[in-house]
This record gives structure tokens, sequence and C-alpha cells, in this order.
């Protein structure tokens, strides 16, 4: 188990990053004006069925479930880097916080890989691709933070993680007095009568939902452009996934870290 001068320290790395924290870069700015320009050159159908998986993630985040999480693979990626078998998140929960670390961090690599190629093949399809990798890329985006967060122990079906999964989305598209904000109530989550007092802020996951696919729908518009939208797809949906599996280690690792310094 972890000794207190090692929790400590990678307590300060995390919080030398919460104040590494900056105002919204120029495409985020760009993401907060109307979506009217997309909603033009989007086939009907297609704008259907990328409402339709907005929904579909919608109802995760409302009702629960496990559709996007892999325990197994998870587990498996958790064994590549302790050289031990994990079948259970409580084995997780006992393992030292570097080694959580390390594992998220492995699968923070992959995601980047993964949606970089999506990106990719999105780029080549232009408009008819594009809606689609809208809430493939929100999608993926949950499904990182989940499996960040069974990396450090916590389990996706729990209520509160569906509060923290959120308010890991909302911190990635924030301004800075946003941020801050997200920081100071999480400050406090991994005490249990705060935990229970975040889950009357459920109700609204729709709107932020779609607000983060018309922050993804701003910036992807630049796919559009013939050959370019191969390069801008792939460095997007990269940059997109880094930013969200960075936050969630951040704030997960905080967490745990927390709550082994209070025992």
């Amino acid at each position: 188990m972890d000794n207190r001068e090692t929790l400590l320290h990678e307590l300060q790395l995390i919080e030398e990053w919460e104040q590494d924290q900056k105002d919204l870069w120029f495409w985020e700015k760009l993401g907060r004006l109307p979506f009217m320009l997309l909603d033009k050159v989007t086939p009907k159908f297609l704008q259907e069925k990328a409402g339709q998986a907005v929904d579909e993630l919608v109802s995760y985040v409302e009702t629960g479930g496990k559709y996007m999480a892999d325990e197994q693979a998870v587990f498996k990626r958790i064994a590549a880097v302790t050289h031990h078998p994990v079948a259970s998140l409580d084995e997780v929960r006992a393992l030292p916080i570097t080694l959580m670390k390390q594992s998220a961090l492995d699968l923070r690599k992959s995601r980047q890989n993964f949606a970089t190629a999506q990106g990719a093949v999105a780029g080549l399809g232009g408009v008819f691709t594009l809606a689609i990798d809208i809430p493939f890329l929100l999608g993926m985006s949950l499904k990182t933070i989940q499996d960040v967060g069974m990396c450090y122990g916590y389990d996706p079906l729990e209520k509160s993680e569906r509060v923290f999964i959120i308010k890991c989305l909302q911190f990635t598209s924030s301004d800075i007095v946003g941020k801050k904000a997200i920081l100071e109530e999480l400050s406090s989550m991994h005490l249990p009568e705060r935990n229970r007092q975040m889950f009357s802020q459920l109700q609204g996951w729709r709107e932020v939902l779609l607000m983060q696919t018309e922050n993804f729908g701003w910036k992807k518009l630049f796919q559009l452009v013939p050959v370019a939208g191969i390069l801008f797809g792939a460095y997007l949906n990269r940059k997109t996934i880094d930013e969200v599996a960075e936050t969630a280690l951040m704030l997960y690792g905080k967490r745990r870290i927390m709550e082994r310094l209070e025992r």
C-alpha cells in the first residue's frame, strides 16, 4: 500500500495541474456560437441519426447501464501493468496509487490512438461521416472517463459515478471560472455526505450532452475541407480524447488519494 509521502507527491502533481488550467482556447470559444451552419449542410436523416445516438447516451447517463463499459478489458489492461491477474474492482482498489495511475495512462494512450484513426476516417467522408462522428466522439469520451475511473477502482454502475462523469465532461469544455467552480465542487466528493448531495445534480444531463455535441460540431466543421479534413479529424479527435482522459485521470486520482489520506 502507498506511504503518505507517495500520496502527497501525487497530490501535489495533480494540484499543479489544476493551477495550470487556463481559459478556453480559440476553438472552444467558437463552439459557443450557434450550431446553425452544421445544421444547414447536414442531411436531415443524418441529423436524426446523430440525435438518436445522443438520446441513447442521455438514457445511459440517466438510468445507468453497462453497455459502454467493459470491465474485463480494463482488468486485462491493469493486469498488464501489475503483472498479476485482476478479477474485481475490489482488487483494483487495493492497488498502489502509482499502479492505478500507470494503468490509466496506458488506457489514455490507447484511446488517443484509436480516436486519431477514427477522426482520420471520418475526415475522408466529409459531411456524410461528420454527423455520425460527433456522437461517436461523445460516446468515446464517456467510455474513456468510465474506464479511467475503473483504473482507480470506481464502479461506473454507481449513481455517484454518473455525476462524476458529467462533471469531467463539463470541466473539459468550461472556461476558467467554470473549471474553478467544478474543482471546488468535486473537492469534497470523497466525503459520503457530499456524495449524497450531488445525486440531485443528475437533472440537466441532456442539456450538457447537447452542449458537448455542439462544441464538437463547430470544431469538426473543419473536417469538411477536402484532404485537410483527414488531418483536422485526426487531430481534433485525438486532442478531445486526450483532454477528457487527462481530466478523468487527474480528478479520479485526486479522489482516491484524498480517500487514502483521510483514513
